[in-house]
């Protein structure tokens, strides 16, 4: 089975610049897409970013664009999320996900393995 397991939430000031990470096992990394979702309190889970398997290819929401980057290392099953410029609107729980769809996709349905989340709250 795989496994995915996110780090580098936690409280952070608007304007922080934390980076999260996926940690993966249990799977050949380099044959998934990856992506982040998350979901704000009292909101649907949504989608955050993609990348292609080979990392050449990511896509971004466009709340996040200019301001998030998605970063993959095959060689250590790992993908980062460098988040800078957080807003209060970005607080929630970051989740990662595995897919093998076989191209990029934001919908939720094409992923089959997630991680437990890691919680980010933007407060001042």
């Amino acid at each position: 089975q795989a496994q995915l397991v996110e780090s580098g939430g936690g409280l952070v000031q608007p304007g922080d610049s934390p980076r999260l990470s996926c940690e993966a096992s249990g799977l050949t990394f380099s044959y998934y897409e990856m992506g982040w979702f998350r979901q704000a309190p009292g909101k649907e889970r949504e989608f955050v970013a993609a990348v292609s398997r080979s990392g050449d290819i990511i896509d971004y929401v466009d709340s996040v664009k200019g301001r998030f980057r998605l970063y993959r290392d095959n060689a250590k099953n790992r993908m980062d999320l460098q988040m800078d410029s957080l807003k209060a609107e970005d607080t929630a729980v970051y989740y990662c996900a595995a897919s093998r769809s076989g191209g990029l996709s934001r919908r939720i349905t094409d992923f089959s393995s997630w991680g437990q989340g890691t919680q980010v709250t933007v407060s001042s």
